[in-house]
């Protein structure tokens, strides 16, 4: 049993990224879905969509490189995790890279980007950092 199911997807990713695999599969749920349609507005990844399977369902992400074949997504890291939550209010969201990355956060309103939540006004919990 999983005990951190982001950490395992982005796990997952970063691995697959580092071996240049076109495609990573991962077991699906509503808030996996959710960073990967992120990572897709944003641009890390190429594409994404679910597979239906006896159980839960499968995320397939399909990779992005550049022209000289280096991966897209050069670092992602597990900010927030289940023994120590890491939140941020409106006015704290932290920038990743400078600008060049972006923090995925978990707000009451639903799961989105530093700018989306600066612009919105909204805090929450700091999921993952993606550069």
């Amino acid at each position: 049993m999983l005990t951190d199911p982001i950490a395992d997807m982005l796990t997952r990713i970063r691995n697959a990224a580092m071996i240049r695999h076109e495609k990573v599969d991962v077991p699906a749920s509503r808030l996996k879905l959710e960073i990967a349609k992120i990572l897709k507005e944003e641009g890390f990844i190429r594409a994404y969509k679910i597979l239906k399977d006896k159980k839960q369902g499968v995320l397939r992400i399909t990779l992005k490189y550049t022209v000289d074949n280096a991966p897209i997504i050069s670092g992602i890291k597990r900010i927030s995790k289940p023994g120590r939550r890491v939140y941020a209010g409106k006015d704290e969201i932290p920038s990743v890279m400078g600008g060049v990355g972006v923090s995925i956060l978990s707000t009451s309103r639903g799961i989105f980007v530093d700018k989306t939540c600066k612009r919105e006004k909204v805090g929450g919990e700091i999921l993952c950092y993606v550069w």
